[in-house]
């Protein structure tokens, strides 16, 4: 998630695998979700603003491209400070009692090789053969994917709510990359790009599925320092090995106009499009759930037109504007779905909602 790129108005974003959690953590999300309305506001205020901490990224990342920063680069670091940021956090947060890492050794790897650099590396890669705007459309049919997942791995048939709000997304989502408007090379297709984009997808699917894994017994802080530590190795691998270009600059980029020191833009990536915006994810999607979690999630793309107009002068279009309006309208009609998933009867633990609140 929170890929940086120097062409569009937003930015990318990011069970122990695939295979999914187990059922009986599904039925103590469920229990978080259909419990007090506390716990959906909660949870809808960590998903708002880990998309709004993820959206950041293209804007902090543009005045160092301008200045000569390669995307490996800006990735590279802004991982690594997060990783410095977080990895204590996680480890006061185990409390001395490391089973959960060491069971979960797996998970931690897929999370940080495939959810964070995977993903992002898999878009760099398909932006080199495909425009910004269509690698970022199929990254972000990333929801549609988990909803499909749940429905052939688990069962969980959507409702028609949750069918109707995919389509509303999508249409929102073509209209807020302005896909539409006919632009020089916007309807350019090359296999080799749609397959690291479907890539990225993957990753970002990845990423939804994983956040909302309650059976871990890791906290939040502990996933995601583990997940931000394996990507800085990951990454650093790639970047050594001459797969991903390093290039950077120590001169001074310029926001709205103002000159700024090198190293600023590179802290507000680190602490707050990585480090904030990935623990503040992975509590959504504890107390939301993947599927809804992955819709707020679009809202990176909206929040990234909004704050590229504040700081870099790019006045959105009216077409974009009515594509964030349903991209809400889709978000509000998938939580009517889940919501109707959520009144079937299961069998959930009465403590699953004190098990599943984020440490």
């Amino acid at each position: 998630m929170g890929a940086v790129t120097p062409d569009i108005n937003g930015s990318v974003p990011g069970g122990p695998s695939l295979g999914g959690p187990a059922p009986r953590g599904f039925r103590a999300f469920r229990a978080v979700r259909s419990g007090p309305s506390r716990h959906l506001a909660l949870g809808l205020v960590f998903a708002g603003a880990s998309a709004v901490a993820f959206s950041l990224s293209g804007v902090f990342a543009s005045g160092l491209l301008d200045t000569g920063w390669s995307p490996g680069a800006m990735v590279l670091v802004r991982v690594a400070i997060a990783t410095l940021v977080v990895l204590p956090l996680g480890i006061v947060s185990l409390r001395g009692d490391w089973r959960p890492v060491r069971r979960n050794l797996g998970l931690i790897a897929v999370y940080g090789a495939v959810s964070v650099a995977g993903c992002q590396f898999a878009y760099f890669s398909a932006v080199q053969h495909m425009p910004v705007g269509p690698a970022l459309l199929i990254e972000y049919t990333a929801p549609a994917a988990v909803v499909l997942w749940f429905w052939l791995r688990h069962g969980q048939r959507p409702t028609r709510a949750t069918i109707g709000g995919t389509l509303l997304a999508a249409v929102g989502l073509v209209l807020v990359l302005n896909l539409v408007s006919g632009a020089p090379g916007a309807t350019a297709v090359d296999p080799v790009g749609i397959a690291w984009a479907l890539v990225a997808m993957l990753g970002v699917s990845t990423y939804f599925v994983i956040n909302a894994n309650v059976d871990t017994g890791l906290p939040p802080l502990a996933l995601a320092a583990g997940g931000l530590t394996t990507a800085t190795v990951a990454l650093g691998l790639l970047g050594v090995t001459g797969l991903m270009p390093l290039e950077y600059s120590t001169a001074s980029p310029v926001y709205a106009g103002t000159a700024v020191p090198w190293w600023l833009p590179l802290v507000g990536l680190g602490v707050v499009t990585a480090a904030f915006a990935y623990v503040a994810g992975i509590a959504a999607g504890r107390l939301l759930g993947p599927r809804l979690s992955s819709f707020v999630g679009l809202f990176e793309v909206v929040s990234a037109i909004g704050f590229a107009w504040l700081l870099l002068g790019e006045l959105p279009q009216p077409v974009q504007l009515v594509g964030g309006v349903l991209i809400l309208a889709g978000v509000i009609a998938v939580q009517a779905g889940e919501k109707r998933v959520d009144a079937a009867p299961a069998d959930d633990q009465p403590d699953a909602v004190a098990r599943t609140t984020p440490a």
